[in-house]
């Protein structure tokens, strides 16, 4: 799939998100970035702990197919990206959901310093029950 042209951090993000790579997941986040996910619940603060909170939800769905962009609009250092994910639970029910996040990237690094994902997580989470 062609992904829409995006600064490199921010694809960094979604490429990772779709090969499961928390590592690199988190590696797009600058050392004291910020991940409001969704935005309204508390803030994941600082590299270590986003890579935490990538790397316990992975896990829970096989697979884990990732968030794909459909749309990304770039002002600067600011970027919104539309996007889908798509998983499926260990018990193969599938799980479907779509957002936006808005990133702010760092002037120097260019590496997200803050993202915020918009998207319904009770859409999400009725999935998981059903």
């Amino acid at each position: 799939m062609t992904f829409p042209a995006m600064p490199p951090a921010v694809l960094r993000f979604f490429r990772a998100s779709q090969d499961g790579d928390a590592d690199t997941w988190a590696a797009a986040f600058a050392e004291d970035g910020v991940f409001h996910d969704p935005i309204g619940t508390p803030p994941i603060t600082g590299r270590p702990a986003i890579h935490a909170f990538i790397a316990s939800v992975i896990p829970n769905f096989h697979p884990f197919l990732g968030l794909t962009p459909t749309q990304a609009h770039t002002v600067g250092n600011h970027v919104a990206v539309t996007w889908y994910g798509a998983a499926v639970t260990s018990d193969g029910k599938p799980v479907n959901w779509s957002g936006i996040n808005i990133y702010d990237l760092d002037d120097t690094t260019g590496l997200i310093r803050e993202a915020k994902a918009y998207f319904n997580p009770a859409i999400f989470q009725a999935q998981l029950t059903r």
